[in-house]
């Protein structure tokens, strides 16, 4: 599309407030490791470290356990998956009907004038950042199947070899990837939501995106078990020093 194609109302205030949202949402992981933090899925990473020289070690001797929750994280990366493919096939049928319901929608009173394109934008916008999230769900799920064979592979030798160190440090990296995609695919429900006050006006996505950007870094940082976890990562590695 030229510039020429572009919508009548498209300007910098809506590139910015569509444009924001993808960036806000990539950079999300990179601003947290810019202030010394990181995810709190990367801080987990250390705990994951420990959970695989236990079962290396098989210090459990039931590992029914440790089977609840693995299948707890692949059965509600699977969930989301199947609930983003719905709202993937709804977004792609408004796309296919767009003209009608743009015209259903501009017909309230309350609903801000909008041209077809600006409309059309939008959707487009909100139905990337679905398939975004659904790729991101079943990669996950990819990588929790890599994680179960290597959770399988692991047997009771003793966990001092260096062999032994390297398959329980592989293991919980593949795991730690794999929670890594999931909660990806769920923040950007986060910033969907934020894509759907667009249609409220470009000022007012800005504000939204800012404002559930805070609330994901407050969470991440500030939040009652942000700190918890961080406690709890600083006391593990002093007890493994």
């Amino acid at each position: 599309m030229s510039i020429a194609e572009m919508p009548y109302d498209f300007d910098l205030l809506h590139f910015t407030a569509v444009g924001l949202i993808f960036v806000m949402w990539w950079l999300y992981g990179p601003v947290l490791r810019l202030l010394g933090r990181g995810t709190l899925n990367a801080q987990l990473h250390v705990v994951r470290l420990k959970w695989m020289m236990m079962m290396i070690n098989a210090r459990r001797e039931n590992r029914v356990f440790d089977a609840i929750m693995l299948g707890q994280i692949s059965s509600s990366m699977s969930y989301f998956g199947s609930a983003t493919l719905i709202v993937l096939a709804g977004l792609v049928g408004t796309l296919a009907s767009i003209n009608h319901v743009h015209a259903s929608l501009t017909q309230m009173a309350f609903f801000p004038a909008v041209s077809l394109g600006m409309f059309t934008i939008y959707f487009t916008a909100l139905t990337v950042m679905m398939a975004v999230c659904f790729f991101a769900f079943t990669y996950g799920l990819r990588k929790m199947a890599y994680t179960l064979a290597l959770i399988g592979g692991l047997d009771d030798a003793p966990a001092a070899t260096p062999q032994a160190q390297v398959m329980i440090a592989q293991t919980a990296t593949v795991l730690t990837e794999a929670v890594k995609s999931m909660n990806n695919g769920i923040r950007g429900y986060y910033f969907a939501v934020a894509g759907l006050f667009l249609f409220a006006g470009p000022f007012v996505s800005i504000i939204a995106t800012l404002l559930f950007s805070f609330m994901l870094y407050y969470r991440q940082g500030l939040s009652t078990e942000a700190l918890a976890i961080e406690r709890y990562v600083k006391a593990l590695r002093e007890e493994q020093k």
